[in-house]
């Protein structure tokens, strides 16, 4: 039997991947790779941010091989990021110099440069649009004709003076009125988990990779867990960004922190959430006062609700009650990255033949000596 599996496996896997091809394209359909990335950007946003590559393209062609099984698009991703060279760092970036397109705030209504609701569905419906089912691409371009003549004459409001690359944080004026700590700069090179094994207790910027990276399910439903009693916050969005950052880095040939020498790469869409959550702060002589801390979110795209249940277990992690699963770093980081999860639960499905033979001795022996008790 061994020999058997052995001498035919190699054909009946080639014939297997034949069968995947002809599941693809079965239908004689085929879909552009520039169709994904135009018309799913929620999946290419999840996509590249689980993988940890910023690639619309490559996201979109993933997808695509995977059929839109965004798991197995991630594999593919992460696997091919495993064999690009890293040839440069690039200069901390700044997020204040995000070009919003999208900023709210959910603790204060009058914010400086306003609420800027930019596109979103929470105002939506949640009905389905059947006239999609018919949607053809001259009437795109006719509705994008449209709207760009009614974007170009539009009334001017005083909002129009604002930099949108130069908007305040609204959590630096909780900071002026003494209510929330200063966060002092962490010099330290941040550790690299594409490069080096986790370790525990994990770094904060082990911490935060590993929730960027994480699978968007996992981490909204881990951080659904905090709120409703593992852990006992209930946070608000002190602030929530999506825009593009421009990203720099340093002359290879003159190095120097100079912003003048840096090189200019180009921009990535993120989204970066600062939650508030209010906390008691023993001071001296035992007085306990109560201010708010932070707990950070941000990952590639626009991802708003992974990016929020980012936030929530950063800060949830800090506290480290090993009892609470979600304050338990190493049950958190090792169960959302959804490489390592599947692909564990995938492997079952590989040949288990000697492990499984010797469980059924065990369960023949056992029924054997309880037949001959009896």
């Amino acid at each position: 039997m061994g020999y058997v599996a052995v001498k035919g496996g190699t054909f009946a896997i080639e014939e297997s991947l034949k069968r995947i091809q002809y599941e693809r394209v079965k239908q004689r359909k085929v879909l552009d790779v520039d169709k994904i990335e135009s018309g799913m950007r929620g999946l290419v946003d999840q996509v590249m941010s689980e993988s940890g590559l910023y690639s619309e393209t490559l996201a979109a062609l993933a997808i695509k091989q995977a059929e839109g099984n965004p798991e197995e698009a991630v594999f593919l991703l992460r696997a091919y990021r495993s064999t690009l060279p890293r040839k440069h760092y690039s200069r901390t970036v700044v997020t204040e110099q995000m070009l919003a397109e999208r900023r709210i705030s959910a603790s204060f209504k009058d914010i400086p440069g306003g609420q800027i609701l930019g596109a979103s569905t929470d105002y939506s419906h949640r009905l389905l649009d059947f006239d999609l089912i018919g949607e053809t691409e001259a009437a795109v371009s006719e509705w994008l004709y449209e709207f760009e003549q009614e974007a170009g004459a539009g009334e001017e409001t005083p909002d129009q003076d604002i930099d949108l690359t130069r908007l305040p944080k609204v959590l630096d004026y909780l900071r002026k009125e003494g209510l929330l700590a200063n966060c002092p700069a962490d010099e330290r090179e941040p550790d690299d988990v594409t490069r080096k094994s986790l370790t525990f207790p994990a770094s904060r910027s082990q911490k935060l990779q590993i929730l960027t990276r994480g699978q968007t399910g996992a981490v909204t439903s881990l951080a659904y867990a905090v709120i409703r009693a593992y852990g006992a916050i209930h946070p608000t969005v002190g602030e929530l960004r999506v825009g593009q950052l421009p990203v720099y880095i340093g002359n290879p040939l003159k190095p120097s922190e100079d912003g003048d020498e840096a090189y200019y790469m180009g921009d990535i869409k993120v989204t970066e959430v600062e939650m508030l959550i209010p906390a008691t702060v023993e001071r001296e002589k035992g007085r306990k006062e109560l201010e708010f801390e932070i707990g950070y979110g941000l990952c590639y795209g626009q991802n708003e609700t992974k990016a929020i249940a980012m936030g929530i277990l950063d800060k949830t992690l800090e506290k480290g009650d090993q009892t609470i699963p979600t304050q338990n770093e190493e049950f958190v980081l090792y169960h959302i990255d959804s490489v390592e999860s599947t692909g564990f639960i995938s492997h079952l499905k590989m040949p288990h033949y000697v492990t499984f033979q010797s469980k059924l001795n065990d369960v023949r022996k056992t029924k054997q000596v309880q037949s001959e008790k009896a």
